[in-house]
């Protein structure tokens, strides 16, 4: 569904700005942006995917990874095709990397409406803008989480965080929580990896720390690229200047896409990035590792385990109505 987009400006000679992302994207006449789902047409920039979703699923909010939000709930899921980044090792590169084109009779059309309507019948308490990049679908995110609000459902983003300031400020009224992938602390490998700048990503994670939004940060370490121990005690350090009580996730990589030749991330590796993390931090788990002890929010008070899990399955709560530690009384920052 094409829809006149939000947030950009007209140029000279027909060109437009786009302003969603730190990209900026000059685009002439008849032309599309870099994420290639918005286009110039005649001086007007129009959106190309609103409400076209290449996936839809009821997930446990753990998958997004969102450990502090909601526990054990479930979440309806979408997303869409394209990306505004390139990332060598996208686990999700059949939809992000591909053209709406590519996938044109595979995409279905989830109006607001519908999308909060099928939320509901899956019994979810929320819905979720992941699998791809949920900024370049913006206007669509927009008023979809706009009718979620009116619902009684939470809203969640799985981003990048590479929107701009503008894009964050409209939206923001209507999130609950969001997760960004950080990739790494090395503005070098970020770009290798991304075609794009640390950064603005950086930016963005602060000015969401200052929001009355839940946060989550994910760290994907990718063996012999970004799991130098200087580079993960210097992230560590950044995170715990914004607020010791957000929660990170270093996850394990698996070999994908164009970095399909490394091998998977050794267990011990995550160990090492957890050790780090809570030398400064209060919360910090291990991905992509079933049963592994990292899964679990362990009090940081008496230290025994208040949330039990098994890769995205909560199996025990041990916290009072008001998320104390049900040993020690603990406030435990969780949301529920």
């Amino acid at each position: 569904m094409i829809k006149k987009a939000l947030i950009w400006e007209a140029k000279q000679n027909n060109k437009v700005e786009c302003g969603l992302c730190y990209r900026h994207c000059s685009i002439p006449d008849n032309k599309r942006g870099y994420c290639d789902v918005r286009e110039n047409r005649k001086g007007t920039l129009y959106t190309l995917n609103y409400a076209l979703a290449s996936s839809a699923s009821p997930d446990p909010i753990e998958k997004k990874p969102l450990f502090h939000f909601h526990p054990g709930t479930r979440v309806f899921s979408l997303g869409t095709m394209s990306c505004n980044f390139r990332c060598l090792h996208c686990q999700n590169y059949t939809i992000s990397q591909n053209s709406l084109e590519d996938a044109n009779d595979s995409l279905s059309e989830y109006i607001p409406e519908k999308a909060i309507s099928l939320s509901k019948d899956y019994s979810c308490d929320g819905i979720a803008w992941t699998y791809n990049e949920p900024t370049i679908w913006f206007e669509y995110t927009l008023d979809s989480a706009k009718v979620a609000k009116k619902n009684d459902l939470y809203t969640v983003y799985v981003s990048n965080g590479y929107f701009t300031e503008e894009a964050f400020d409209l939206i923001s009224p209507y999130l609950d929580a969001v997760n960004i992938d950080v990739k790494g602390f090395s503005n070098e490998f970020f770009n290798e990896i991304s075609g794009a700048n640390l950064s603005s990503v950086l930016d963005t994670v602060e000015s969401i720390s200052k929001k009355d939004i839940h946060l989550e940060l994910t760290y994907l370490i990718i063996p012999g690229k970004n799991d130098k121990k200087e580079e993960l005690t210097e992230f560590v350090e950044w995170v715990s200047g914004l607020d010791a009580n957000i929660p990170v996730h270093f996850t394990r990589f698996h070999p994908d896409f164009k970095m399909s030749s490394i091998n998977p991330t050794p267990p011990r590796t995550i160990d090492k990035a957890r050790d780090i993390g809570l030398k400064k931090l209060k919360f910090v788990y291990s991905g992509n590792i079933p049963g592994h002890k990292g899964e679990n929010t362990y009090c940081p008070n008496c230290g025994k385990i208040v949330i039990k899990r098994y890769g995205f399955e909560i199996r025990r709560i041990d916290l009072t109505e008001d998320n104390r530690c049900i040993r020690c009384r603990e406030k435990i920052p969780i949301i529920r």
